[in-house]
């Protein structure tokens, strides 16, 4: 026995998503709170890029846990079906997906995060404008653990591989690690240093690693790690992250591109811990279609 469900793929400059709805499931019960395991499995069943669709993530919205607060509930598990709080380029997404279905008849409105409230405004052009909050620079809020960290961590160096890599954490509602590589005597190759700072132990939540390039005091290009994933096209949260950090360290202006292998984000932020920092993007359909799902993937529905 098997069961046939549509979905929907978007992306976000090459960081791509299979994204579900109410209708595309109905029947079937996909609600996080009470089909934690279903979800996990079905979504690396599903980002799974020869068995099923082929998805950096999996994305649904849910009812809020408090409609007076929220408009809708963002719900986001990573390719290799863990949880994560947030996602950037998801989010952009996730905005002009339920705006499309009716879900929500604003183009600005309220989204519950496991990262807290995040506002998205969809511009005339159908790109989308998110108010990302405040960055999240204390260490333990990140979570960073490591001698010497102290707020805000700059430049702090880690032992990594034999070699001492200054690192900034910055979260966004998840955890990110930059390097600049103009900081090191020599450029350190991603593929490498990327899965071992996602794993350092100074990461008690494992982390998302960027690797930065200072073009200019406008133009920071970026490499991403991505948790749970591996390299992505794309990362907003990691570009909102770049660019704190950046005008920070004093490498950057107020309003910066951040150009990802996929292309660019505009991020915005003013320097003060306490501002909001705000990405503006595309989110793009690319297809539409439908997937049987093994029948160990079905969730069982209360009776």
């Amino acid at each position: 026995m098997s069961v046939k469900i549509p979905f929907t793929k978007m992306h976000g400059l090459g960081n791509d998503f299979v994204m579900l709805s109410g209708p595309d499931v109905a029947g079937l019960d996909l609600h996080p709170d009470r089909q934690k395991e279903t979800l996990e499995k079905l979504a690396a069943f599903l980002c799974d890029r020869h068995f099923g669709v082929g998805a950096d993530g999996l994305i649904l919205p849910v009812p809020p846990s408090d409609p007076t607060r929220f408009d809708v509930r963002f719900v986001y598990l990573n390719s290799d079906g863990t949880w994560a709080e947030m996602c950037g380029n998801g989010i952009r997404c996730f905005a002009l997906f339920v705006r499309d279905l009716g879900l929500i008849n604003r183009d600005a409105f309220t989204v519950e995060t496991l990262a807290g409230p995040i506002s998205p405004k969809i511009n005339v052009d159908r790109s989308v404008t998110v108010d990302m909050g405040p960055p999240v620079l204390e260490p333990a809020q990140i979570p960073f653990v490591a001698p010497g960290a102290q707020f805000p961590v700059q430049r702090l160096a880690l032992d990594v591989l034999g070699q001492s890599v200054p690192v900034t954490p910055v979260s966004m509602g998840n955890p990110h690690c930059l390097v600049f590589q103009d900081e090191l005597p020599q450029k350190l190759d991603p593929a490498v240093y990327g899965p071992a700072l996602e794993k350092h132990a100074a990461f008690p939540a494992k982390t998302n690693v960027e690797f930065i390039e200072t073009l200019s005091r406008n133009h920071l290009k970026v490499t991403v790690w991505e948790r749970g994933c591996g390299f992505t096209l794309a990362c907003g949260t990691g570009a909102c992250a770049t660019a704190v950090g950046a005008i920070m360290l004093g490498k950057a202006d107020q309003d910066v591109q951040v150009a990802l292998p996929g292309g660019a984000l505009r991020i915005e932020w003013d320097g003060n811990p306490r501002s909001s920092v705000l990405m503006s993007g595309p989110a793009t359909y690319a297809f539409k279609g439908e997937i049987e799902l093994p029948v160990e993937l079905l969730p069982k529905v209360p009776a």
